[in-house]
């Protein structure tokens, strides 16, 4: 399940992974895997403390060293805040979490402007967003990326994040999370 902070397409109900985990994990019957706005350690121990089996981190591994991405956007990821993205296409019920920038701005402009999808279908081809992960040109369309790249502040390798991750996991639920259960 897609929390409302992911990447991409978090639906049209705007409904965060910290609710939408619980109540996912009540109405089905299969395991759970969470996504949006999960980045580290802290993220997973909290999705499965939520009942999630597991996690998904799309821009926390779009910003590691395996990614077949451009080094600029992996820069661009670790740079950038909670605040940098836009919500685009909500006027067309097909709503997207991108990187702010001018063409996302643009989009935003022109949708708000009452344009119909055909006006801005040339802005948001997804051939555009393959050229800014292929060139580095961040100005060159829409990409995607969710409010998580605000936790991220390093370009690590695959197995290094992993480690780091499972670690920072282990080490809260074995000693913070035990300690605010454990009576005194």
């Amino acid at each position: 399940m897609d929390g409302f902070e992911c990447a991409g397409h978090p639906g049209e109900d705007d409904v965060p992974a910290l609710v939408l985990i619980p109540a996912t994990v009540a109405a089905v019957s299969v395991p759970v895997i969470a996504c949006g706005g999960i980045a580290t350690g802290a993220g997973l121990a909290a999705a499965l403390a939520l009942g999630a089996d597991g996690v998904s981190m799309g821009t926390r591994f779009l910003a590691s060293q395996e990614a077949p991405v451009h080094s600029y956007v992996k820069r661009r990821i670790v740079e950038a805040t909670e605040l940098d993205t836009n919500l685009i296409m909500r006027q067309v019920n097909n709503t997207s979490r991108g990187a702010r920038n001018i063409v996302s701005d643009e989009v935003l402009s022109r949708l708000r402007a009452g344009c119909a999808f055909a006006d801005i279908q040339p802005l948001v081809a997804g051939a555009r967003g393959r050229t800014v992960f292929e060139t580095g040109d961040l100005d060159a369309g829409v990409w995607t990326v969710g409010l998580s790249q605000s936790l991220i502040d390093d370009v690590l390798s695959v197995a290094e994040l992993v480690h780091r991750i499972v670690s920072q996991a282990e080490s809260i639920i074995s000693t913070r999370l035990r300690e605010m259960v454990t009576p005194t």
